[in-house]
């Protein structure tokens, strides 16, 4: 009964999720332990965010109730993973590996080529809201860089600045239709 009560409240005080978020939500917890659902917390804001775009800090709160933590452990797992994005991005979020053994294979250069065919620098978004570019730790893929991701999805391989533009060009193409 009282676990009845304590779901009721977190479900009403998580409210700024549509139901059909919240079906998923319940899909992650279902996988654990009914005393170990904070486990999902990841899942949970991956949902968030493709949905959403961006982990916003309300949603962080809600999501907190919803899984019964505390609201600073859930920024500290949004915050520690450069996959979830804390602020608004672009249609196309490019993370760009800078780590050493990219960096020893032209990633840096990369990144640098981006800024300027892009117009913005490492961390910013294009102004029609179409590129944000980002720097990024490891990407598991040293023996294919200069590598990149693009909305976290999709990796890049040997990047050179012909494929860079045909990356980018394509991308606008794809809008454009």
């Amino acid at each position: 009964m009282i676990s009845d009560v304590s779901s009721q409240v977190s479900t009403a005080q998580a409210a700024p999720f549509s139901t059909a978020t919240m079906a998923r939500f319940a899909r992650e917890v279902s996988k654990y332990p009914a005393e170990q659902k904070q486990s999902a917390v990841m899942a949970c804001l991956s949902i968030i965010q493709q949905e959403q775009g961006w982990v916003s800090p309300e949603n962080e709160q809600a999501l907190a109730v919803y899984l019964g933590m505390a609201p600073i452990a859930v920024h500290e797992v949004s915050s520690f993973y450069n996959m979830y994005n804390r602020r608004p991005v672009g249609r196309y979020k490019l993370n760009v590996c800078t780590n050493l053994p990219c960096q020893l294979r032209d990633g840096a250069k990369a990144l640098e080529y981006l800024e300027k065919k892009l117009g913005i620098s490492a961390g910013q978004t294009t102004a029609d809201g179409l590129f944000t570019l980002q720097p990024s730790e490891c990407l598991g893929a040293c023996a294919d860089s200069p590598v990149l991701l693009v909305n976290d999805r999709n990796m890049c391989s040997f990047m050179s600045e012909d494929k860079l533009d045909q990356l980018i060009d394509g991308l606008k193409n794809a809008e454009a239709n």
